[in-house]
């Protein structure tokens, strides 16, 4: 079952009006949808997903809401220009919620989990032929380990990739078990005490897999310049990499521009469009912890639109 993070934290966020226009990003399974077509009875909702399970899923639970709403099969770096092709310009809020959701992680065979053992893959987009067994089996030993250390954060990249490789020149790594074996070998035994030694690696593979990094932060700009005076565009992330680019980024969208900072009377041109709603990350609850162990890494982050250049 998927439990969606940090919902009425979210939703709250994007200070819905009845008649607006919503895009959320990540449809996934249609908790955040759900709960946004409930608020708008005269308003639209159009959602993005690569994921035809999760979309075949979604059009069922969000029919049972209503029926205001347009799925987008597509990832949501094509944001602006397929929102374009609807004829829309201008949304009131927008969401992004960039976990993995619960199902992908528990259908064993999408490969996305380090406890199951299931074939390489990790494709959020299941028709896309590039997956998780050609990475492990074609990339270089240096590159794997720049992914592992720069999406991963893991300190014994070096020595991860050095035995995937030595592996893979006895027989290709096929399964996820496997895998992780190779990991637990390459990693000092008080390592794997703590924390499950392969779950940085499994996300920097996830990462690179669906080329998650690279078309966040585009994405987010292409969203805030898309929203009404008044819309809010909301995120959720569930690692520091990920965290990292929203702060910075909106933190750029809200920040006056130093040229004119310090000044008595800014000119109105210098000042900007957008406005911090959450000064820190906004946390998952106790309450949620206890219910849901995944949201634990979780934040959301808000801006508003509050004025057009």
């Amino acid at each position: 079952m998927h439990i969606s993070v940090l919902l009425e934290e979210s939703i709250n966020s994007l200070n819905i009006k009845e008649d607006g226009t919503y895009v959320d990003c990540t449809l996934g399974y249609a908790g955040h949808s759900s709960e946004i077509l409930k608020r708008i009875k005269r308003g639209s909702l159009f959602a993005f997903d690569q994921d035809q399970e999760a979309i075949n899923y979604s059009i069922k639970k969000l029919s049972n809401v209503g029926s205001n709403f347009t799925i987008i099969k597509s990832n949501f770096s094509y944001l602006k220009e397929k929102l374009a092709e609807k004829n829309i310009t201008k949304v009131d809020g927008i969401l992004f919620d960039l976990g993995v959701s619960s199902p992908q992680l528990d259908e064993k065979e999408r490969g996305f989990s380090y406890h199951e053992d299931a074939r390489l893959d990790m494709r959020m987009d299941r028709e896309k032929e590039f997956s998780a067994y050609e990475l492990i089996n074609t990339y270089s030993e240096k590159e794997l380990a720049r992914i592992f250390f720069q999406f991963g954060e893991e300190k014994y990249s070096n020595s991860i990739a050095r035995n995937i490789v030595k592996e893979r020149e006895i027989k290709p790594i096929e399964n996820t078990l496997q895998l992780v074996e190779v990991i637990k070998h390459s990693v000092p035994e008080k390592y794997s005490r703590d924390k499950h030694p392969a779950r940085k690696v499994f996300q920097a593979i996830r990462i690179e897999v669906n080329h998650e990094l690279d078309i966040l932060e585009q994405s987010l700009r292409d969203a805030a310049s898309i929203l009404e005076v008044g819309g809010r565009l909301s995120v959720i992330t569930f690692h520091s990499l990920e965290d990292r680019i929203v702060k910075n980024l909106f933190k750029e969208l809200t920040d006056i521009d130093a040229k004119v900072k310090g000044l008595p009377n800014i000119p109105e041109a210098y000042l900007p469009e957008y406005r911090l709603i959450t000064t820190k990350a906004i946390s998952p609850s106790q309450e949620e912890l206890e219910m849901n162990n995944r949201s634990r890494s979780s934040k959301l982050r808000v801006i508003e639109r509050i004025r057009e250049k």
